[in-house]
């Protein structure tokens, strides 16, 4: 579960040329790179440790005057690429380079930052230039785009700026009398006569403009959405966007009023934004059937207060997301329905303990009070980044934390609660006046630099000691003594790579992944020395762990698709740093 921590960080952006359009076209992160694309330049920022501004790409006034703003942008998967078509329908390539030039940001641990430049590699006039045409969004795959048109039809490009011409995808029935009668329909695209063309060799089409694409490659499956609120799911080749022609429309989804989608891949779950400002969750993987929808409805506010919403973005484990509306505000909601965070102030319905907001009560400070354009999370789901209807200046950060197993699945209950962010620990406190404090620990900064960001993160079964995880090694925390434990040698820390910790007694268990020979193993190190001298255990595992716990002297390992092992662990000799323990395990159960 995730919760939001301290106020929003600020990203400050650089002005254009004054454009017409007030608002920030594209925001997308990919390698810990964080894309902004304006009416009239481009910024790369880091999306790491550090925010710094890594390179950008100024459109002179005369470039914008002759080829128009930038209108709809997309980064290719590799993150070396992107694409821009421009208001008056100019397709333009960028190429991201980065130098060896290192970014300084103080102190004596490197950044491991360098510069880019983001350069024009060509600059061309899409052939459907001056047919009065608007564009949707752009989805790409490796090689390939696609874009929809206001014409209901959609248009392939390749990576290379080789324009493939137009296909008009055909109207899907809405129920099986429907589909009886008009078969037909849903046979798929039509291939235009040449480049611009658009031609169907079916009788019914669709006239509505397409107004976002989203594309789901893993289950090669392509959602088209048009400006009439109709949302049609189409299957899509094997080889992806290259064969355009072969996308066939399979099923409408929702009840008309879409404007908005976003998938969670791992999930398989589509969620659409409505003009009701609403989001309807639909299980893929369960013929697209809708399972459940989250509103501000029980707290107080209706679609008259926040608009229809206006985007959505998934965490990176797919396990929350985040809505924005058209009007006010932004909320992050679990996939069971929890309301997690919302920038919206909360009056309620019928609640007592609700606070009402007052007709004159200043709202100033709430953020995104004039509406969510884009936003967007970091690849750790600790950011989500987040702009405001109409702005141009800045993104807001949303810094969030992630929750620790609190019952396992052996039904042991962890007494501890403890969230963690990128760079801290957050320690629930209950005090005598039954109020809850949070503390915050703060990782070191010799450790945390190097291995950023925390990623796992154990505490003991009476809570007085933490295991942390980073990127590389762990360190411990003695909530007693509120000193922090380390390896003393930095290489045997960087030969860990850590993919879960567990506490059995007072020794730590360590998932670690072996690079150099693709396997798993579990390291046994007692809390009160870290290093390789100290190693109690060593076990190799059959494969990558799906899930693992600890009850009593017992620890369970399950693996992929659903393989249980379970091994009794024996201590011979005392626990002790004047003694010489010996750890023993046998297979249990299996």
């Amino acid at each position: 579960m995730y919760m939001a921590y301290g106020w929003p960080q600020v990203i400050p952006l650089e002005q254009g040329h004054c454009p017409s359009s007030q608002r920030i076209i594209y925001l997308k992160v990919i390698n810990r790179l964080l894309l902004v694309v304006s009416p009239s330049h481009l910024e790369l920022w880091s999306s790491s440790q550090y925010k710094v501004r890594l390179g950008k790409y100024k459109r002179d006034p005369a470039s914008v005057e002759r080829e128009g703003e930038n209108l709809q942008a997309v980064w290719s998967p590799d993150a070396k690429l992107i694409a821009v078509i421009t208001s008056s329908f100019f397709l333009h390539i960028f190429k991201v380079q980065f130098s060896d030039k290192r970014v300084q940001i103080g102190g004596k641990q490197p950044s491991g930052l360098f510069l880019a430049s983001i350069s024009l590699l060509l600059s061309e006039q899409v052939p459907f230039a001056g047919k009065g045409l608007g564009v949707s969004n752009i989805v790409s795959d490796n090689k390939h785009m696609l874009v929809g048109l206001s014409n209901g039809s959609l248009y392939g490009i390749s990576w290379k700026a080789e324009f493939f011409g137009a296909f008009q995808l055909d109207h899907c029935p809405h129920n099986r009398n429907e589909e009886s009668a008009l078969s037909h329909s849903c046979n798929g695209l039509a291939p235009g006569g040449g480049l611009g063309g658009f031609v169907s060799n079916h009788n019914i089409t669709r006239n509505s403009a397409i107004t976002q694409l989203e594309l789901y490659i893993q289950m090669r499956l392509l959602f088209v959405l048009y400006s009439d609120g109709q949302l049609t799911s189409c299957s899509v080749s094997k080889k992806g966007l290259k064969q355009a022609e072969l996308i066939k429309a399979e099923k409408m989804l929702g009840s008309g009023d879409a404007v908005c989608a976003s998938i969670a891949s791992d999930q398989k779950i589509l969620a659409v934004g409505t003009r009701r400002g609403v989001v309807d969750l639909y299980d893929l993987a369960e013929s697209a059937s809708l399972f459940r929808t989250v509103s501000l409805y029980d707290w107080g506010y209706t679609v008259d207060d926040t608009g229809a919403v206006s985007c959505i973005a998934w965490t990176p484990d797919n396990s929350a997301f985040a809505v924005g509306w058209k009007l006010r505000g932004l909320t992050v909601w679990s996939v069971s329905g929890c309301r997690l965070m919302s920038t919206i102030r909360q009056i309620g319905l019928s609640s007592v303990s609700s606070p009402t907001v007052k007709s004159n009560q200043d709202c100033k400070y709430e953020p995104l009070m004039g509406g969510t354009s884009l936003s967007q999370w970091d690849e750790h789901g600790y950011r989500l980044y987040a702009i405001e209807e109409g702005s141009l200046e800045r993104i807001l950060e949303f810094s969030f934390g992630k929750c620790c197993l609190s019952r396992g699945v052996s039904g042991m209950t962890y007494v501890r609660q403890v969230i963690y962010g990128e760079d801290r620990l957050l320690v629930v406190q209950s005090e005598d006046t039954d109020e809850l404090k949070i503390l915050h620990l703060n990782l070191p900064v010799s450790y945390i630099s190097k291995n950023w960001p925390v990623q796992h993160v154990a505490s003991s079964k009476d809570g007085m000691y933490l295991a942390v995880a980073g990127a590389h090694g762990l360190i411990l925390y003695d909530m007693r003594l509120k000193k922090w434990r380390v390896f003393g040698d930095v290489t045997q820390e960087q030969k860990i790579q850590c993919k879960g910790l567990l506490w059995l007694g007072k020794i730590v268990v360590v998932c670690n992944y072996v690079d150099f020979s693709n396997t798993y193993e579990l390291l046994f190190y007692p809390r009160y020395h870290l290093d390789q001298s100290s190693l109690l255990c060593r076990k190799p595992l059959l494969a990558k762990p799906m899930v693992m716990d600890v009850y009593q002297d017992y620890i369970l390992v399950t693996y992929h698709p659903f393989d249980v092992h379970i091994f009794h662990v024996k201590l011979v000799g005392e626990l002790t740093p004047s003694s010489t323990p010996d750890l023993q395990y046998e297979n249990s159960q299996s």
